[in-house]
């Protein structure tokens, strides 16, 4: 939890908090969840004469949304956040959520009236990319094999053995995105991991990435609670606070392409990785029959489809959340980007990020900007 460079903690008045989602961090070596955001969305306020101090906040990585709610109450405590004028809250993903459940009226957090207090004090609540309305994706990773997946992971980070499997297979990939240099490959995905993680990664049980792993072992509550059918179970307790600017920034991806151009081939990371994304993606075109995502009003769907370039139906998605369960409150901004290119994490072509889901979209520095342009407008619009 840190502020933005230039702010003194002992003057903020408006604090502005970036809350994580779905096996969210702040940071695991020098990798970011939220890439830039910080400074970019800082820039923005301060044009629009909005002086604020940005909060990155803490999560737990896959715990059920109450218990990250109250994970993100204590943060907002220990930033100020009760004595401030006023609070704004920008969640991405599940961290969308949680802010809704935190923020409604009445909602039983912490055992005391902390949660009502800041309520009281936030001025907007902004979405980005949040499975407002499920995702298909909560329903393979609530199988056995998706179950699976997440205890292997965390096994394999909680016993000594596991961690010597994990340390070995790092040196490995850190060699092989040394080669991918020699070679002459440009900067990829491989090579962001093996610098900001893989190289500096340690046997010591202490290490954050083991910290890490180990918080998803211990709780995979919000697995169930993000598949449509616990979704909506959620929306119906959980509701809007009166006197609070809701938004959220919408986002899609084309249907990825079968075909991979001749250059892409002599590339195995891109390769693989594109074959993940595909996946992600075919498994977030599912909607389910008995929970369908509500339909946008016909001028919503109309705007939608002029920025987006196509047409959006219930199996249109980012990799991850489809979008029509991106939909709470106003349409702040629609981009075409995936679910982590919003976050900072495409390729920029001095190579400073990775772009973990190789989608297509063609989101560049410019569309980076301008959407954290519109979550800068939000704030500036709902604030005192």
């Amino acid at each position: 939890m840190h502020a933005a460079r230039g702010h003194n903690l002992s003057m903020a008045t408006r604090l502005v908090f970036l809350v994580p989602g779905f096996f969210g961090f702040t940071s695991v070596g020098a990798v970011s969840y939220f890439e830039r955001v910080e400074q970019t969305l800082d820039r923005a306020l301060r044009a629009r004469r909005v002086t604020a101090r940005i909060v990155g906040c803490k999560t737990q990585p896959t715990a059920s949304i109450p218990r990250r709610a109250d994970v993100l109450r204590r943060q907002v405590i220990a930033s100020g956040g009760l004595t401030a004028r006023e609070l704004h809250f920008v969640g991405h993903s599940t961290g969308g959520l949680d802010v809704r459940m935190l923020l409604t009226p009445g909602v039983k957090i912490g055992g005391d009236d902390s949660a009502e207090r800041i309520g009281r004090r936030t001025r907007s609540a902004i979405a980005v990319a949040t499975p407002h309305h499920g995702t298909p994706l909560g329903n393979h990773f609530a199988t056995i094999q998706g179950q699976t997946l997440l205890l292997v992971a965390s096994a394999l980070a909680t016993s000594g053995q596991g961690r010597g499997a994990i340390l070995a297979a790092a040196k490995a990939l850190a060699l092989v995105a040394r080669l991918d240099d020699w070679l002459g490959r440009g900067e990829g995905p491989l090579d962001r991991i093996a610098e900001g993680l893989l190289r500096r990664i340690r046997f010591n049980r202490r290490d954050p990435v083991w910290r890490y792993l180990g918080e998803i072992e211990h709780d995979q509550g919000a697995v169930l609670q993000l598949t449509p059918e616990g979704i909506d179970l959620f929306n119906a307790a959980v509701t809007d606070r009166p006197g609070i600017d809701y938004g959220c920034i919408v986002i899609a991806v084309p249907t990825p392409s079968e075909r991979l151009r001749n250059k892409d081939l002599l590339d195995p990371e891109y390769v693989a990785l594109r074959a993940v994304f595909r996946l992600l993606h075919a498994l977030a075109a599912r909607p389910h029959p008995h929970y369908p995502y509500p339909k946008p009003s016909p001028a919503t769907q109309r705007s939608l489809g002029r920025a987006l370039g196509f047409t959006v139906t219930p199996a249109t998605n980012d990799g991850i959340v489809p979008t029509l369960s991106q939909l709470h409150g106003r349409v702040l901004h629609v981009a075409r980007a995936d679910h982590l290119d919003v976050v900072g994490h495409y390729t920029l072509a001095g190579g400073r990020t990775a772009d973990w889901l190789p989608s297509g979209a063609g989101f560049l520095s410019e569309a980076f900007d301008a959407t954290w342009q519109a979550v800068a407008a939000a704030i500036a619009r709902a604030s005192g």
